[in-house]
C-alpha cells in the first residue's frame, strides 16, 4: 500500500486489545513420528502511525508497548526532534490492525507533510519505501563522550537478558532491545517481532522515562545492520553490542557517530569493531 500522507484517517472500529501471542494447530515430526500439537507464534499486526489525524506510516509489529513505539520511531525518522513534541498518544485497536494516534507540534507537522515520504514497513525489513538514495541513508550526529563500559558489564547484561523475553520464550520468534546500566544490570527490555521495532520501542521508552544514554548502553538479539546504528546513534546511544555480526555499513555508520559497536557477543567472548577505547577489558 502507499504510505503517503492520506486525507484524513480511518476510522477503526471497536475490537478487543491485540495479543502478542496465538495458538495454531500444527504438526510436529519426530523421530520419523508425526504428532499434532498446539503450538504458540507471535501475532504481526498492521500498526498505522497516524499524525494530528493523518495516517503517515504502517508498520508490521507486536501489538506490545506501542507508545514506546509510536515515540522511539518519530525521534529515529527525525518526525520529532525532542519528546516534548509529542502532546498526546491514543492506542486504538481495530480487527484489522492498530492505529496509534499521535497529537504533534504543528512545526513538526508541517515538515511532516513536507517530506511526504513512503514509510510502509514489512517485517525485518530497514529501508522500505524511501524514494531517493538521499532518504535512505541518514547520517546521524556524533554522539557524546561518555565513560567506558567494561566487558564484563557487557557479559552481566546478556547473561541476563534471556530470562526477561517472555514473548521470544513463548514464540522463539521475537527479538528484543535492552537498556543495561554502566554496570550491566537490565533496566529496560523491549520486545517485537521485527528487530527494528524492537529498537524502537527500547529508544522510546529511554525517552518517556528520561534516562541519561550515557548512562548504560544497548544491547540487541540480533545483527547489527546500518539502521540499527543509525536509530541508537540518534537516541544518544554510545555503545550496543549485537549478539550477531553487523553489515560493513553499519560499521562505517558506528564509526562516524562515534558508537561503539559490539558484535558476535555471546557468553565469554564479542568482537568490538568501532571505538574500541570504550570498552574496558575488566
Amino acid at each position: 500500500m502507499s504510505a503517503q500522507l492520506k486525507p484524513e484517517a480511518c476510522p477503526v472500529a471497536e475490537h478487543a486489545p491485540w495479543d502478542a501471542r496465538a495458538t495454531v494447530l500444527a504438526c510436529r515430526h519426530i523421530d520419523g513420528e508425526a504428532l499434532a500439537s498446539v503450538e504458540t507464534v507471535i501475532e504481526e499486526v498492521p500498526v498505522a502511525l497516524v499524525y494530528n489525524g493523518i495516517s503517515h506510516a504502517v508498520m508490521l509489529a507486536s501489538p506490545t508497548d506501542l507508545e514506546d513505539f509510536a515515540l522511539g520511531f518519530s525521534l529515529s525518522e527525525g518526525i520529532l526532534s525532542n519528546p516534548g513534541e509529542l502532546y498526546d498518544c491514543e492506542v486504538v485497536h481495530g480487527p484489522g490492525g492498530i492505529e496509534v494516534r499521535l497529537d504533534i507540534a504543528a512545526a513538526r507537522m508541517f515538515g511532516l507533510k513536507e517530506r511526504r515520504r513512503n514509510l510502509a514497513g514489512r517485517t525485518g525489513c530497514g529501508l522500505c519505501g524511501v524514494d531517493s538514495l538521499d532518504a535512505a541513508v541518514r547520517t546521524p550526529a556524533p554522539v557524546a563522550p561518555r565513560t567506558a563500559v567494561r566487558a564484563s558489564a557487557i557479559q552481566r547484561a546478556l547473561a541476563e537478558l534471556n530470562a526477561l523475553q517472555p514473548l521470544h520464550r513463548a514464540t522463539g520468534a521475537a527479538h528484543a532491545a535492552a537498556w543495561a546500566d554502566n554496570d550491566g544490570s537490565l533496566q529496560l527490555v523491549r520486545e517485537d517481532v521485527g528487530r527494528h521495532n524492537a529498537l524502537d520501542k527500547l529508544a522510546g521508552a529511554l525517552a518517556a522515562h528520561r534516562v541519561n544514554p550515557a548512562d548504560g548502553f544497548a544491547v540487541v538479539t540480533s545483527r547489527a545492520s546500518y539502521e540499527m546504528v543509525q536509530k541508537a546513534a540518534t537516541a544518544g546511544i554510545g555503545v550496543l553490542a549485537a549478539i550477531s555480526a553487523p553489515t560493513a555499513f553499519a560499521v562505517r555508520v558506528a564509526d562516524a557517530a562515534h558508537v561503539t559497536l559490539v558484535g558476535l557477543a555471546r557468553a565469554g567472548r564479542m568482537t568490538v569493531y568501532t571505538h574500541p577505547t570504550q570498552l574496558t577489558g575488566t
